[in-house]
């Protein structure tokens, strides 16, 4: 079965296929992948200072099919090839969703074959399933650490489908607080990889910045404050003695930032894998790329005797392939191909979506 995945959620345009044949044995899932294709606006948003919705949605419009065309290339199929098409049907921005799920249930209905509305953070949290050449993949169940620039959610995964929200922010998502300090010291958008690698430049015991909800006593976060922590110290410093003074004082700013990030979601995540009891973890979404918070989370792992898996490190953004992989793990639990049914109407969205709704 040959599925094809298509993400609009935000400013990304990424389009996959899928085959499911390689799930078969023990031959690892990656090499079902038969083609992607991504566009990324950050450029175009990077003047503004963040996504402008509108813009995003014109993009997409623009980038769809020309990407559709190449990922058929990639995989040397035509559309009557396709047996299913998944999409992301939410949460993300209302404009840029709509485009994806126009696009997929048009071509779905041309072709007379299913399309799938697929959550967003479900593609993620999934997408270490995909395995690499030594077939290391978590097993069920696991607990998955969501961390994105929209999102910071610790959810327990018991299959595909049933998932239990353990903790989530209950303000800024840590990827948004990267970048707000990002901005605040001088970076332009996006700004987390910037403020990361800045951080590796910075030494310790300079700042001693909030950890917030650290013993709150459940496994909800906060990020506002500490970005907030990360403005108040800049106002102090208002004059510099010289540039190398000025670039020391950012750099000791970021590590601490960083530090402190990464320590509160590496404690919460260390107390749901014990409330759980599950010995894999995954760590998923774009802000699952920093080095920093890899580091640590591989040597909580060590200490406390449970594994970490990634997706592959050119899909811990969002991309086509997440989206392709889980509609093809669904249609796979659901029910065969031949049973399964148009939803009628056109184009649905979910904007706001809790990923613990899925059944």
């Amino acid at each position: 079965m040959i599925v094809l995945g298509i993400e609009t959620s935000c400013d990304e345009t990424g389009l996959a296929l899928y085959d499911t044949a390689p799930l078969e044995g023990n031959r690892p899932a990656a090499l079902g992948i038969m083609g992607q294709a991504l566009h990324s606006q950050i450029t175009m948003h990077h003047d503004y200072g963040g996504v402008v919705p509108e813009l995003a949605s014109r993009d997409h419009i623009r980038r769809i099919l020309p990407l559709l065309e190449q990922t058929l290339g990639q995989a040397k199929l035509d559309l009557k090839s396709i047996d299913a098409v998944a999409y992301t049907q939410g949460p993300g921005l209302a404009g840029a969703l709509l485009v994806g799920s126009a696009f997929a249930q048009s071509l779905a209905q041309s072709l007379n074959k299913p399309a799938l509305g697929i959550h967003h953070l479900e593609g993620h949290l999934l997408s270490p399933l995909l395995g690499d050449e030594s077939d290391k993949v978590p097993h069920f169940p696991f607990v998955a650490l969501l961390v994105s620039g929209g999102h910071t959610q610790l959810m327990l995964v018991s299959e595909v489908g049933q998932y239990q929200l353990l903790g989530e922010t209950l303000d800024d998502a840590v990827g948004e607080a990267f970048d707000k300090t990002a901005s605040l010291l001088g970076f332009g958008y996006p700004g987390g990889a910037a403020v990361s690698q800045l951080a590796a430049q910075g030494k310790g015991g300079r700042f001693n910045l909030p950890r917030p909800m650290l013993h709150s006593g459940d496994l909800d976060f906060s990020f506002s404050g500490l970005k907030t922590a990360v403005l108040n110290q800049l106002k102090k410093q208002v004059d510099f003695e010289s540039a190398g003074a000025a670039e020391a004082f950012r750099a000791d700013l970021a590590f601490a930032f960083v530090e402190a990030a990464v320590s509160v979601l590496v404690s919460k995540t260390t107390k749901a894998m014990q409330h759980t009891a599950c010995q894999d973890l995954v760590l998923a979404g774009g802000v699952a790329a920093n080095t920093q918070l890899r580091k640590a989370m591989k040597s909580q792992a060590q200490k406390m005797g449970f594994q970490v898996f990634y997706p592959p490190q050119e899909l811990c953004t969002d991309n086509g392939v997440m989206i392709a992989f889980a509609g093809a793990l669904r249609l796979l639990k659901q029910s065969p191909l031949d049973t399964l049914t148009h939803v009628p109407g056109a184009f649905d969205v979910k904007p706001r979506w809790s990923l613990a709704q899925q059944k």
